[in-house]
């Protein structure tokens, strides 16, 4: 079992959801979102990194385009290594959870 950090789930988890869109900003946008905490770029760059390293995404680079001064996306895509590392952190969560009481804040 790979464990991920929550930051590499997350950013897993917004590739999943972006689909064909998976690039740095979106993703980004994505996890500020959900998280409704800033992300810098390099941050996430710093996680999309360390994913593709551990060969749980893989990378493509589009076209050229000029409104991006002649740059091109990178973008994301998860293996079949990084939806096996998901589905082993959702079971783990499960397990991890059963029998689980929170108490209710409203409680007090």
């Amino acid at each position: 079992m790979k464990f991920l950090s929550r930051q590499e789930e997350l950013i897993l988890l917004s590739i999943l959801k972006l689909g064909e869109n998976a690039y740095g900003v979106p993703i980004r946008q994505h996890v500020s979102d959900v998280t409704d905490k800033y992300w810098s770029i390099g941050a996430i760059y710093d996680v999309l990194d360390r994913l593709t390293r551990k060969g749980l995404v893989s990378t493509t680079i589009g076209e050229p385009e000029k409104k991006r001064g002649g740059k091109s996306k990178r973008f994301y895509r998860i293996t079949k290594q990084g939806i096996r590392a998901l589905e082993e952190v959702r079971e783990l969560q499960k397990k991890t959870w059963i029998d689980i009481s929170v108490p209710s804040l409203r409680e007090k």
